[in-house]
């Protein structure tokens, strides 16, 4: 195979029954793992890309004792197979891959060569559930899920007057608290207000109300940012000015939140994805006309489908369902 990536069939799969048949191909690509490994992806075989679907669970192993160790296919279908430290760099390799849902394959490939996608004909294909005597409709699918948010309600108000006594005009004499300039003497005042047990403040502000306020400044701030206690002091180095002290009071609140989102469906497959915090998921579809709620637990088991789920730290959880025998989507 040259380096421009071309497109072999290397094998053609036994037809099934006089119903189904597929040609399983693999694409050789120009990125190339190390010597020693070969990796790639098992899809289902399909002519519409839409419909091949990564199979997961597919049993990889190669043949003569060529590899460390037999590995699985992952949700996305990835797999990457150790070979033996005797395998050369190039060497050609027969590698079999097993599911009990698809019919296998075996693949002669390269050591540390190209990358393969292997795609892999259903043992019940569309062709052959459509002939089906007697098939179970599902439609209507939905998923169902609620979250929880945190907002902050306003319940009310919090005020408190305070005064910077002092008299104007009197030299400082080093005789703290003195005017920013140090010449005359000052005064300080302070408040405090506490909303509560699980309340905080926020836009707390102060402002002068009386007196020669323009001979005044803030010199301690704890007020500004949202918190349950706040507290501010005012020096003023001429006569006694009067302050007020406000703030807005809030409390946290939990929220719960349901949520819907509608599951992608392509052939015989459906997707869908949930946010990390999605809780108490459920699965709500109507079959033959019936609507019946499914609970989505971390390993999903319905009696229509075969589901597959994979956890994202960041992403959540992306689902994968395929049906079964005798089932059909509507």
């Amino acid at each position: 195979m040259t380096k421009t990536g071309k497109i072999a069939t290397i094998a053609t799969v036994a037809a099934l029954g006089a119903l189904t048949g597929a040609v399983i191909v693999y694409r050789a690509h120009r990125i190339r793992p190390p010597a020693g490994t070969i990796q790639g992806a098992i899809i289902k075989h399909d002519p519409d890309t839409k419909k091949e679907s990564p199979i997961e669970g597919v049993d990889v192993s190669a043949a003569d004792g060529f590899a460390a160790h037999n590995v699985k296919s992952d949700f996305s279908g990835y797999f990457r197979l150790t070979l033996s430290p005797q395998v050369a760099p190039g060497a050609p390799v027969t590698l079999n891959f097993q599911h009990a849902d698809y019919l296998p394959v075996t693949l002669h490939a390269n050591a540390g060569g190209n990358l393969y996608v292997v795609t892999m004909a259903p043992v019940h294909g569309e062709v052959e559930a459509a002939l089906s005597e007697k098939q179970i409709a599902v439609s209507n699918v939905l998923v169902r899920y609620s979250t929880v948010s945190t907002s902050l309600d306003n319940v009310g108000s919090g005020e408190k007057t305070f005064q910077v006594v002092n008299q104007g005009n009197l030299p400082c004499d080093a005789q703290r608290p003195c005017s920013p300039d140090g010449k005359w003497k000052a005064g300080i005042g302070s408040a405090s207000l506490d909303a509560g047990e699980g309340n905080i403040f926020q836009n707390g502000r102060v402002s002068c109300i009386a007196g020669p306020c323009p001979f005044t400044k803030v010199v301690i701030d704890s007020f500004s940012r949202p918190a349950r206690l706040i507290s501010v002091s005012v020096l003023g180095w001429s006569d006694t000015t009067t302050f007020l002290l406000q703030a807005e009071v809030y409390r946290s609140a939990a929220n719960n939140l349901v949520r819907m989102t509608y599951p992608v469906i392509f052939g015989r497959s459906l997707n869908f994805t949930l946010p990390p915090d999605a809780e108490g998921p459920t699965l709500e579809a109507e079959m033959d006309g019936s609507q019946i709620v499914f609970p989505l637990a971390p390993n999903p088991i319905l009696s229509w489908a075969d589901c597959s789920v994979r956890n994202e730290k960041k992403q959540g959880r992306d689902y994968r369902c395929e049906l079964k025998p005798g089932y059909s989507f509507k």
